[in-house]
């Protein structure tokens, strides 16, 4: 800033002073010694079921009352519909008739140790939830609450199945919805920016003309940059790369159109231009996440680009907005100027961030600040003074506090943290609890209550408290392995690692929904005329180390070359196509070209998949099932059909895998740099009853050692000469 001076929001005579004076106090109380701040594990325990106590007051309400509803109406005693209660306005734009709340609370449920009402609650959500809906709702919403809340369902329904015993019923019918309700926001990002449309008509999306919307122009930053976490999730563990795409070109976009004298964002962009329309900056309500998703992005996607973001931006937070212990939003194109003189709760989430940046010492000094907030007027009011008056009244039952104090307590051991976690707990008990579970508080001054239960309430207050008073050895699931989004859904950070992207061809396959497609595979008929048994085929992998000796079962298809008339079949290095599914144009064209493609099931027929990757250079493709788990061992082999469409010009050969021998040929690519396969009828393969015979591939490499102790092993068995073959020569 050179030689400029900071403006500081003017404050009222020896305001100043008290601030300070009150954050001293503060500070000094919770430096008090151990012996007055220390809590027992019976405390902790005690604490702990009060906690689980509350919850079931909190999640039996809605369920008594309210379920399928949306939300529950605490004081009335019944869900809130949306139409057939009194209009609120934008708030009601997190309602769509997908019983919100339920969704919301299902990784909940898991983290609480209460996995019989989990996997209740999947089975409610699978037989009972729709989301063809003729609703429009928020996009920004409808993502964080609920395609987050699938997915965090998704997650630890198999990491519960997996386990065994639990939830072994389950078949990805959670992702398979995400997916679902991800298409049917997509429309909102039909825009020439690339930002998305805050609102999207879950059956009509936005240009029909019974969408009901599309005339917006403008949406929060937040609403447009929190959007990676969910659709890089849903992207790497349906294998369709659309969703992250968009995610990231909107984030993208917010990047780009930042002040870059100061690197600050504003509040509401134009979504069509991109011009801010409001330029006010800070950390709080309309910024809040975008931030946040920056920098756990990076933690479970690996990509440093988003920690890069974060971390310019982080710079510019600390030198104009950041006034210790305060947080005061500024002109973005004139960062000294404070624009207000008061903050709002959101921004209670920030210390919280601060702590998985590792910069503790201004998330204690704001945390501080905010808990004397809460000491004078027992919740964070939505919004308050510099001089802790409260600006706006309201309490929603919002998390932000408990998530920081969360947070604070894992990074500093400090039972500081844990005492103004128990304060939250009686507080909540004490002020806002009802006999149909729990109301918001109208305004903090006067103590009524508002007729409304946020599903935010029950899928992060309770789950950061419940975490707070929790040793590791006490949760059904490790921690450490997930990062939590904004509404505080578990996604697991290995998806860095087990999902790369196409460039990078490695392949991944678990966690796929499940889907049928009517026309993909035909079963033999007994009563068939024309039936024809059908005849097994074979990948047979024949590069080092395998030599031959994996053969997996396959089957044919009806349409493409007949390996059976290809008397030493067909001969090539396998590649992932990109996408997965290939149901969309194929990106990795270059590395396809020549190839075997090996291809996810689902989505669309393998006559589509088929005609894309012939158009891309593949010489042959193998599909591999989505269904975990099928194996040709206890499946019926079919014959793959086409789609009704011309198959004729399909010349590829098309083999089918199941999941299991499907995964043997993943797990190899994963291994090896190249793999070689055959394809080719499965008694046509290669070292099959021959033994007398020397068989000669193509592949110039003699691998003598190799052969010499086969040799020995066997008795003086043939030999097996390999000859590699130079592609560009």
């Amino acid at each position: 800033m050179g030689n400029k001076p900071r403006r500081r929001v003017p404050l009222c005579p020896g305001s100043g002073t008290i601030l300070k004076t009150l954050v001293v106090l503060g500070l000094l109380d919770w430096t008090r010694g151990q012996e007055s701040q220390s809590m027992t594990v019976e405390e902790k325990t005690g604490i702990r079921k009060q906690i689980i106590e509350m919850f079931d007051h909190a999640y039996g309400s809605y369920m008594k009352y309210a379920y399928p509803a949306d939300e529950l109406m605490p004081l009335s005693c019944r869900g809130r519909v949306r139409g057939q209660e009194p209009n609120r306005g934008d708030i009601d734009d997190s309602l769509g008739k997908f019983s919100l709340t339920l969704i919301d609370t299902l990784d909940t449920l898991v983290v609480l140790n209460k996995l019989d009402e989990f996997e209740s609650a999947v089975q409610k959500v699978v037989r009972d939830v729709r989301l063809d809906n003729d609703v429009v709702v928020s996009v920004f919403e409808t993502n964080i609450r609920v395609l987050g809340g699938l997915l965090g369902g998704h997650v630890m329904a198999e990491l519960l199945r997996q386990r065994g015993g639990r939830m072994q019923w389950y078949g990805g019918e959670l992702l398979h919805m995400a997916k679902d309700l991800g298409h049917r926001l997509l429309p909102a990002f039909n825009t020439t920016s690339g930002l998305p449309y805050p609102k999207v008509n879950l059956r009509y999306g936005i240009l029909n003309p019974l969408s009901r919307t599309g005339n917006e122009s403008d949406t929060c930053t937040a609403c447009a940059g929190t959007m990676i976490l969910e659709f890089a999730a849903l992207s790497r563990l349906s294998g369709d790369s659309v969703f992250e795409e968009h995610a990231r070109r909107a984030l993208d976009v917010l990047w780009e159109r930042r002040q870059r004298g100061s690197d600050l964002v504003g509040t509401v962009i134009n979504i069509h231009s991109g011009e801010w329309v409001r330029r006010d900056s800070g950390v709080g309500a309309g910024i809040d996440s975008y931030y946040e998703y920056l920098l756990k992005a990076y933690i479970l996607l690996g990509d440093r680009v988003f920690l890069q973001r974060f971390n310019t931006h982080y710079s510019a937070i600390m030198k104009y907005i950041s006034q210790p212990p305060l947080l005061l939003s500024v002109h973005m194109h004139n960062p000294t100027v404070s624009v207000h003189s008061w903050m709002d709760s959101l921004l209670a989430f920030f210390p919280g961030l601060q702590v998985l940046r590792g910069d503790l010492r201004p998330a204690i000094e704001t945390h501080e600040m905010l808990h004397q907030v809460t000491k004078q007027h027992k919740f964070l009011p939505e919004a308050f003074t510099t001089e802790f008056r409260v600006h706006w009244g309201q309490h929603l039952l919002r998390p932000e506090f408990a998530e920081s104090t969360y947070y604070l307590y894992k990074a500093t051991g400090d039972p500081h943290y844990l005492r103004v976690g128990q304060s939250i707990v009686e507080k909540l008990n004490a002020y806002t609890r009802v006999p149909c579970g729990f109301a918001a508080v109208q305004d903090v001054r006067t103590g009524t209550h508002e007729d409304r239960m946020d599903s935010f309430f029950l899928a992060e207050m309770f789950k950061y408290l419940y975490l707070l008073f929790s040793e590791k050895n006490q949760l059904p699931i490790d921690m450490d392995h997930y990062i939590l989004t904004t509404e505080a859904h578990l996604l697991p950070v290995s998806l860095s690692a087990a999902q790369p992207s196409c460039s990078t061809n490695r392949t991944q396959h678990g966690g796929v929904y499940r889907v049928e497609l009517v026309a993909e595979v035909t079963p033999p008929s007994p009563s068939s005329e024309d039936q024809q048994e059908v005849v097994p085929h074979a990948v047979q992998l024949i590069s080092p180390p395998f030599l031959g000796r994996t053969v997996l079962t396959a089957g044919p298809a009806k349409f493409g070359m007949d390996l059976t008339r290809h008397e030493h079949g067909v001969k090539g290095s396998v590649v992932k196509s990109c996408p997965y599914s290939a149901c969309g144009p194929i990106e990795n064209t270059v590395e396809v070209n020549g190839r075997i493609a090996v291809s996810l099931r689902g989505d669309c027929t393998f006559a589509a998949k088929a005609r894309r990757l012939q158009e891309a250079g593949a010489v042959g493709v193998i599909f591999i099932d989505h269904h975990e788990g099928s194996s040709s061992d206890d499946s019926p082999l079919f014959q793959m059909v086409g789609d009704g469409g011309p198959t004729n010009a399909v010349t590829l050969p098309l083999v089918f895998l199941f999941n299991r021998e499907g995964a043997v040929l993943t797990a190899a690519m994963e291994t090896h740099r190249n793999v070689d396969v055959l394809l080719l009828p499965k008694d046509r393969q290669l070292g099959r009853d021959r033994p007398d015979k020397m068989v000669s591939v193509n592949l110039k490499l003699r691998l003598a050692e190799e052969v010499e102790v086969e040799e020995e092993e066997e008795g003086g068995g043939p030999t097996l000469e390999l000859i590699l073959e130079n592609p560009e020569e």
